[in-house]
This record gives structure tokens, sequence and C-alpha cells, in this order.
């Protein structure tokens, strides 16, 4: 089949409980970038049952076309059923470009459908572009543990498939004049479909703090020294209003929870404020976190390479600076 066959821009639409996740919202904004880049449409699939969410919502972000698969069957993320259902849409609608949030769901589904529409997928992507001349995707991700960023390319199959981390691209504001069609298309399941029944779905009562949407993150490295020392980070956080963040040195040496890691294997965020307390500055770690608003690293090697990043630098051992900044900054309200 010729390349001209295919056409638009797909973003499969994650939902959970009937309401769509964050990733996919930033990927429909992104999705639309590159629809008037290469002159074609954006259309978000989602697939699920009894939906909570206004999916016009999706159309006010840039999707001109909702496909909505309404199903008992899809209630629930289970692999077969979601993967047959999104195949039979990518075969049917042949888009030229396919794009998956790489969350647990994303990272299970997505070189599933890829396998089976015989095409490559490129994962953990940063950067998303189209090449002018080829109209061909470039889709950039780190390599080699993060030492260098390889741009791949897809130039022989279709649709050219990737995914991308939560907070990786910019949500863009809603326009809520867009207009877009909801359009819901049948899928049937047989029985051989349904490989594994779910007995109970067990939600966890610890309420984890996602720091993809924290406005403030006060991020730990080793230099902090030992885990009773983060305390100081967690008072600042709290000071601040914010959240406690982490390197991955941190978390590997069971300082703090793996849902707190930021960096190229834990996640990225675009806090408005970002302050790196005794974090070297590995590119891996920077991959996460550059693109926050106002940096703000201390750290006592003053040839750490965490400042080249840094909006503003502070030489000097973290536990002494913090608790000068604890008497003049206001005490926040949770506090109180």
């Amino acid at each position: 089949m010729k390349h001209t066959d295919y056409k638009d821009v797909m973003v499969f639409c994650e939902q959970r409980e009937g309401r769509i996740e964050k990733v996919s919202k930033e990927l429909v904004s992104k999705g639309r970038e590159l629809a008037d880049n290469l002159e074609c449409c954006v259309r978000a699939l989602v697939l699920g049952h009894d939906m909570k969410d206004d999916l016009n919502e999706l159309i006010h972000l840039g999707a001109d076309e909702v496909i909505l698969v309404d199903e008992k069957e899809l209630a629930v993320f289970m692999t077969e059923p979601y993967t047959k259902a999104m195949v039979q849409v990518v075969l049917d609608r042949k888009p030229d470009v396919i794009l998956v949030g790489a969350s647990t769901i994303g990272r299970d589904l997505a070189p599933r459908v890829s396998a089976r529409i015989n095409t490559g997928l490129t994962a953990d992507c940063t950067s998303l572009e189209v090449d002018e001349e080829t109209k061909n995707m470039l889709m950039t991700r780190p390599a080699f543990g993060g030492n260098i960023m390889a741009t791949i390319i897809c130039p022989e199959h279709r649709p050219q498939m990737s995914t991308v981390r939560p907070g990786v691209m910019t949500l863009a504001e809603p326009n809520t004049d867009r207009i877009g069609v909801i359009s819901k298309v049948p899928v049937k399941f047989e029985t051989t479909d349904m490989n594994i029944e779910i007995l109970e779905v067990v939600k966890e009562t610890k309420q984890k703090a996602n720091i993809e949407d924290a406005n403030v993150l006060v991020s730990g490295g080793r230099g902090v020294g030992n885990p009773d020392k983060m305390k100081s980070l967690e008072s600042l956080a709290l000071r601040l209003g914010g959240n406690v963040s982490a390197s991955r040195a941190v978390v590997d040496a069971g300082w703090i929870d793996r849902n707190n890691q930021v960096g190229q294997t834990g996640k990225t965020v675009r806090p408005d404020l970002y302050i790196a307390c005794g974090i070297s500055g590995a590119i891996q770690h920077l991959a996460g976190m550059e693109e926050s608003e106002f940096i703000v690293a201390i750290n006592k090697d003053e040839t750490a390479p965490i400042f080249d990043a840094a909006d503003l630098s502070i030489v000097g051992d973290v536990h002494k600076i913090i608790p000068e900044l604890m008497k003049i900054l206001p005490i926040h309200e949770n506090e109180q």
C-alpha cells in the first residue's frame, strides 16, 4: 500500500474510570501542531465504556474527530481486547502518524499494535517534528543511557508510531469555539478475545502526590547525604506549597518512592519553580526537568553541570542554605 493512502494524526486517548488522562490531552495538543504542518486532521481515539468526561474537550484541544469505541469489554484495560479494538480502527482509518502516551497502559498497548500492523515504534520520545522535505516524522529520544539524543525516522512503513512520556509536550489552551465530530465505532469481541478475567480492582489507599502536576518541586540528589536529611527538603517544599522529588540515585538508594523520580527513567516535569538540592546534573536528570520555568540549583561543587541549566545558582551546603531560606519565607497555609 502506498504512503499516500495514509493520512492524518491519530492520538490514542487513554482513559481511566471514564476520565481522559492528562498525557493524552498533551498529545492531542501536539498532534494539532503536527497536523497543521502536514495539512491533515487530528483523530482522537477513545476506547472505554460509559465515559464520564466530555469528549468535546478533546476537540477544543485540537481534535477534528473523536473516535469512540464504547463497549463493556473495554471498561477496564485488558491487553487483548484493547489491542483488537485499536488495530481495527487503525486499519480502517489508515493514519499517517499514531501518538500514544508512555504510561503503563501505553507501553503495553503500543508495541502490540505496531507488531500487528507491521510498522515500527519509537518509544519515549522527547521531541516530535516533521521533516519539511520528506514530510516524515523526526522522532527524537535519548539513547545509550541518555548520553546522546537519537532522531529516528520510519520512511518505509506506515503508520509512524511513537510513545511520549507524560509532561514532555505542552498542553494547549482549549479553544471552545472549535467544532469537530464524535463518531461511535462498534467493535465485536469474541470469547477468545477475553483471554483473562478481572475479578477485582483494588485501589491503593495511599495518596501519592503527582509530581507532574506540581507547580513547585524541591528535588534531592545524592549530595543531600542520607534519608534523614531529606526531611529538610520536605519542610521547604511544604513552606512553598510544593512537593518533594528526587534524582535516580536517591530513589535507587531507597530514600524516597520511585513515583517521585525525575529524569529519563523517571518522570518529566515542568513546574514553575524547581529547586535542585545536591543534584550534580547528569544529562539523564536534566532530560526530565530542564523545561521548568525557573530552576534554582544548590550544590557545594561549583563545577556541577546542574549550574549550566540553572537560572539561579547557589554554591554551598544545602543543609545550611535551606534553614536560611526557611527564615525568610512566609509560613504556608498548609503548615498552619
